[in-house]
Parts: C-alpha cells; sequence; structure tokens
C-alpha cells in the first residue's frame, strides 16, 4: 500500500459505505478537508460526523496506525487538532499530545482494490510516460483544465529564480530584467556565462554608452573576455579592444575568462559572438527595455522590440578575424518567441503580481495563447501520444506536467492520471 494513494481515495471519497470507526461509531464526511502541502496533518478543515456529533478540524493519514508514533506526532501539538486517523489497517492503539485518542477509521476492504493496481501499473511503467496509450480516451474538458493549471504552475516556478535576483538587486526590475534576459540569450548552454556577464556588468554602466552601439559592444565584449587576443587580425576588434581598454579602467571593469564560454555543438548563429552583438543591438535601441515590454498590448508589438539585427560586422563573421558568407544575424522568429516565453511572459507574471496588477498577470498568460506551439521533444512526444496542442500555453503546460508529473510519477496529483485511474 502506498500513502499518497490512500489521501487520493480520501480526498475523491472513493470509499464504500457505510463508515464507522475502529470503535464501531458511525462515519459521514461531509467534507474530506483540503490537501494539507505544508508541514502538519494532511487534510485540514475537514467536518466529519461521528455518532450524532459534527467535528471540524484536519484529518491525518496513515498506513499503518503505528506510522503515528513512528513519525512522532505524539510529541507534536500540531496533531491535537485532528478529528479522524484514516488508516490502511489499525495495528496499535495511540494517543495524540495532549494524552487523547484521536477516532480511527480503517480502510482496508473499503475500496475497489482495480484502483490500486491500476495505480501500481503507473508506477511499475517503464514508457516515456505512465499512462502512455490512454491519453486519446481523455475529453477536451479535462485536458482544458489540465492546461490551465500546469500553465500557472509552470509560470510561477519560473519566478521562484527571478525573486532572488530581484531581491538581490533590490528590487530594481530593470537591473533584473537585464540580467535574466542576458541568460535568456545563452540558450541552455551559455546561460550562466550570459548572466555572469550582465552582473559583471550593472546595466547603469552600459547606458552609459547608450548613444554608441559600438562602445556598448566595446563593453560587452570585452567584459566577455573575447578581446583578450593579443593580435587581432581585423580592424573592428582591434577597435573594440582599443575602446575596451578606456571604458574598463573608466568604470573599473574586470573582465571574465573567455574559457566560460562554450561553442561545441552550437550552430554558427549560436556563437557567443552573435548573441553578444545582437544583445548588444537590442539595448542599444531600446530603453528603458523592460518599461517598454510593460506599455506593450499585444505579443507583436514585443516582438517588434527584439527585432534586431548585429553590426555589419557580423553580417560576414561568427567569430572574429573569421570571415563567412554574407548573412545578416538577426534575431529569428523562433528565437524570439524563446525568449517571450522564457524569460519576457514570466517576468511580466511576476511583476504583476507583485505589483497589485492582475490585470497585466492575466495577459502576460493571454501573450502565451497568441505564441505558436514549441517544436520539442516533449511537445513532439506528447504529439505522438494523439494529444492536440497549438499554442506555447498547452506546450509549456505539457513541459511542467512532463518534468514535475509524469517524469516523477506524479500520477496521483496530475490532472490526467486522476482521470485516468477511476
Amino acid at each position: 500500500m502506498k500513502e499518497e494513494f490512500l489521501h487520493y481515495i480520501w480526498r475523491f471519497r472513493l470509499i464504500q459505505h457505510p463508515l464507522f470507526t475502529t470503535q464501531q461509531e458511525e462515519i459521514v464526511v461531509l467534507n474530506p478537508g483540503q490537501l494539507n502541502t505544508d508541514s502538519g496533518p494532511d487534510f485540514v478543515q475537514a467536518k466529519i460526523q461521528i455518532g450524532t456529533t459534527i467535528w471540524a478540524g484536519n484529518v491525518e493519514i496513515h498506513i499503518l496506525s503505528s506510522d503515528w508514533e513512528k513519525h512522532k506526532h505524539q510529541y507534536n501539538k500540531a496533531y491535537n487538532s485532528t478529528i479522524l486517523h484514516v488508516v490502511y489497517a489499525c495495528d496499535k492503539y495511540i494517543l495524540m499530545e495532549n494524552g487523547e485518542a484521536p477516532p480511527c477509521i480503517e480502510l482496508k476492504g473499503k475500496f475497489d482494490e482495480s484502483l490500486f493496481d491500476r495505480y501500481i501499473a503507473f508506477l511499475n511503467s517503464k514508457k516515456w510516460i505512465p499512462c502512455s496509450g490512454q491519453l486519446k480516451a481523455v475529453p477536451e474538458i479535462t485536458l482544458s483544465a489540465l492546461y490551465s493549471r500546469m500553465c500557472i504552475e509552470r509560470l510561477e516556478e519560473k519566478t521562484k529564480g527571478v525573486l532572488e535576483i530581484l531581491e538581490r538587486n533590490k528590487n530594481d526590475w530593470e537591473e533584473s530584467f537585464y540580467q535574466i534576459l542576458a541568460g535568456g540569450f545563452g540558450l541552455k548552454i551559455n546561460q550562466a556565462a550570459f548572466q555572469n556577464l550582465a552582473e559583471s556588468l550593472p546595466l547603469k554602466k552600459v547606458l552609459r554608452q547608450q548613444n554608441s552601439l559600438f562602445q556598448e559592444e566595446a563593453m560587452l565584449f570585452g567584459q566577455a573576455g573575447l578581446l583578450a587576443s593579443p593580435s587581432f587580425n581585423d580592424e573592428y576588434p582591434k577597435a573594440l579592444q582599443k575602446e575596451y581598454s578606456y571604458l574598463s579602467k573608466k568604470f573599473m571593469l574586470y573582465p571574465m575568462q573567455a574559457h566560460l564560454w562554450k561553442y561545441l555543438r552550437l550552430r554558427p548563429s549560436n556563437f557567443p559572438c552573435i548573441r553578444i552583438a545582437q544583445f548588444a543591438a537590442l539595448l542599444s535601441k531600446n530603453q528603458p527595455l523592460f518599461s517598454k515590454i510593460v506599455e506593450a498590448e499585444t505579443v507583436e508589438q514585443i516582438r517588434n522590440i527584439f527585432k534586431i539585427s548585429a553590426s555589419s560586422y557580423w553580417k560576414t563573421h561568427y567569430l572574429f578575424d573569421k570571415e563567412s558568407s554574407p548573412k545578416p544575424k538577426k534575431l529569428s522568429q523562433e528565437r524570439i518567441n524563446l525568449l517571450l516565453v522564457n524569460v519576457v511572459i514570466p517576468f511580466l507574471f511576476l511583476y504583476g503580481k507583485q505589483r497589485n496588477k492582475e490585470e497585466l498577470a492575466d495577459l502576460s498568460i493571454a501573450f502565451l495563447e497568441q505564441i505558436e506551439a514549441e517544436n520539442n521533444s516533449i511537445s513532439r512526444g506528447f504529439k505522438a501520444e494523439g494529444l492536440a496542442f497549438s499554442t506555447a500555453f498547452q506546450t509549456q503546460a505539457l513541459t511542467q506536467l512532463k518534468s514535475n508529473y509524469c517524469d516523477q510519477k506524479h500520477c496521483l496529483s496530475c490532472t490526467l492520471g486522476i482521470y485516468l485511474l477511476r
């Protein structure tokens, strides 16, 4: 038996009636209570009729009644408000910290055992997702509820790291956005290096050069450690090198180590030099950047902010001193969408919540519904399972589902798992 399964059948009232305590008093569950995700009893605000008396309080659930003592609840005052001890099997008489014995109900033989068999099959599944092959049976209304819940969860999860950076920056939203957006430019492989670059080069120092894209590039490339070569051939990196030498003394800047940047298995369009040049172009063109984004009313207005190209040198280069076929180094639509989904929209969502601007938080969710579905291994996997989706709102929800529920076998906390088990 699994304790989380007992939580499931209690929460959804899948217990056969009539019910009696181990002392043979009849029980009527008026309200099973709310699942408690913090410390303390498993369900709070429950309402139970035992005999002729209605009790309001908490419910604690265990496999064996002796687990109460195993978990040291007999020493914890938080469990003195337990109005019912729900167990699979009662093997011991237990007491609360106040010396009283909570009423106990035994669930063994009181539910459909096939439910448990299906749950164990999910836990033992070796497939891509535990319920693989069964999703076509899920109705659209259940999927809609799943998408809404999972997408909000994902947004809230993404904002946890943002809160830490905001606190570190003393609630400076522009500076924090600048740092997190820099990380977004680096993809996963160079995210940490890009964010380190932004943290080592405060936005206010970059903006001192706002009227000169060349000076902003010199600052960013120099601070990234990419101008440390003793012998460039091209005039452009030589000029950047000279400018950074001046700016680093003026602003007391100390560059990163160039080896922190990774190139292995990256497409040339994702090389650090190209992304830094594009980042410089974005900062030069749009200030104050986050304020402009907050004022946007449509996804297209935000996309227009990100429609930039690296400076002319990069039209024929992916690296310093290595010429390539001419090609403008624009931010692609796919890349812009990634930045919107992973950086801009979570930041807007948090800003709306923190500033009590619920309309802005709602707008950020609406933006996700206006962006086309992501094409990645997770979305392709669910498509193969028969799910149809068209927006980033849905694919972000599916990413949350796969990572935090399917991979962890948390089927009893999943909207799909709950539907398919019953």
